[in-house]
């Protein structure tokens, strides 16, 4: 691996991972990318199950190359002794051991949090399940879409007529993330104290706090939230808008200022504002279709980007909806390109895309790594570590 860039914040640290699929990945290299040297320990016979999802970036999975940059890869079978005597041995040297194995298995290989925080009490462990390490779903799968749906993420996603998972894995990214900003502050706590700690995570917890606004609403109203597609549920007009040449514009009138601005200098029809099914911010969303329709009519006469610099001049909060590619999608996005923010990283297949680290820290470079190939590193790990005689067991 390359030298780590010592202005990070997170070089000389060790993180060693039992990971696979989403969530463990993702936190891990979000702690690569911040100067963290990562493990990443697989299953013989292929590794990483995310590394066959699919084959589209040259051969290699999209979801392995988001998430496995910067990373060593060690092949281990855990089923054999000396193989899983030479990963504890690797962990007794580590800062931090992440592992979302399934339920009990970190246990009952003597990998769980209370066995090896005993034996290294600066050890800081954290453990990613779908729905925690008690409770009557702890053993169930927890695929990102179960518990999307368990969650009640999919019950607010979507139209009226059809609720949709995110097109994200939310419950991964979720849990990943607060795995990430957990482990952060485990390490903080332990500069203050010398003490490391153990940290669990599960992807219901997490997608479950990300559901705060529908759940309060629900709460406090006795109803869920209305599935809109990309309007919102209690504030109208917001929304994607199909214009006169097919693009679709995305605005958002936040308060009464800006609904009188955007009738007056959008619509071209100031006493629209006046309206009683339309003079407050709830009756525009009780009349939302007939709302919609009067802008429709004005909108569907006028250009993407006409509709865009009547908005800039009105001060109204205005988006593209974009597509992921082509010369107006995401990945040629000109705030993208102003800034420098999609680059490549190496791999076995060569150089692949990839977006700068969001995370940045003045005077560190960018942590950008490889992507390993399944037990790239295992020789060299394990002779650095002194064990001898496992070959890639």
């Amino acid at each position: 691996m390359a030298d780590t860039d010592p202005a990070l914040p997170l070089a000389g640290v060790l993180v060693v991972a039992c990971e696979q699929a989403v969530a463990a990945p993702l936190a891990t290299r979000h702690l690569a990318d911040l100067g963290a040297r990562v493990i990443k320990v697989e299953r013989p016979g292929g590794g990483d199950f995310a590394r066959d999802y699919d084959t589209v970036v040259g051969g290699l999975s999209s979801h392995f190359v988001w998430l496995n940059r910067g990373k060593e890869s060690v092949v281990l079978d855990l089923k054999v002794p000396d193989a899983l005597a030479a990963l504890r041995w690797i962990v007794a040297r580590a800062d931090v051991f992440v592992q979302n194995l399934a339920p009990g298995a970190a246990e009952r290989l003597g990998l769980g949090a209370a066995e090896l925080r005993a034996a290294h009490p600066r050890l800081v462990t954290c453990a990613i399940s779908g729905y925690g390490a008690t409770g009557p779903y702890r053993d169930a799968k927890a695929y990102d879409l179960l518990v999307q749906a368990e969650a009640g993420l999919v019950s607010v996603t979507g139209t009226e007529e059809h609720p949709a998972k995110a097109g994200i894995p939310a419950a991964d990214i979720g849990a990943g993330m607060y795995a990430f900003s957990g482990v952060l502050a485990a390490l903080y706590r332990r500069e203050r104290t010398g003490e490391g700690t153990a940290i669990e995570v599960s992807l219901f917890d997490a997608l479950t706090e990300w559901m705060g606004f529908p759940l309060t609403y629900a709460a406090g109203s006795g109803r869920a939230p209305v599935r809109a597609g990309t309007a919102h549920p209690a504030i109208a007009p917001y929304g994607a808008f199909t214009t006169g040449d097919g693009s679709e514009v995305v605005l958002a009138v936040q308060n009464e200022r800006e609904w009188q601005r955007f009738c007056a200098e959008v619509l071209g029809d100031p006493a629209l504002a006046a309206d009683s099914r339309f003079a407050t911010g709830s009756a525009r969303v009780e009349h939302r279709d007939e709302l919609h329709a009067a802008v429709d009519a004005v909108l569907g006469g006028l250009t993407g980007d006409a509709v865009l610099a009547r908005l800039a001049a009105a001060g109204i909060a205005r988006a593209r909806r974009r597509d992921l590619v082509g010369d107006d999608g995401v990945l040629a996005h000109p705030q993208h390109a102003a800034r420098g923010r999609v680059t490549t990283v190496g791999s076995p297949v060569g150089p692949v895309p990839a977006m700068l680290p969001p995370l940045g820290f003045a005077g560190g470079t960018a942590r950008m790594d490889p992507i390993p190939d399944v037990g790239e590193h295992t020789a060299a790990v394990l002779a650095e570590f002194g064990v001898q005689g496992l070959g890639d067991r």
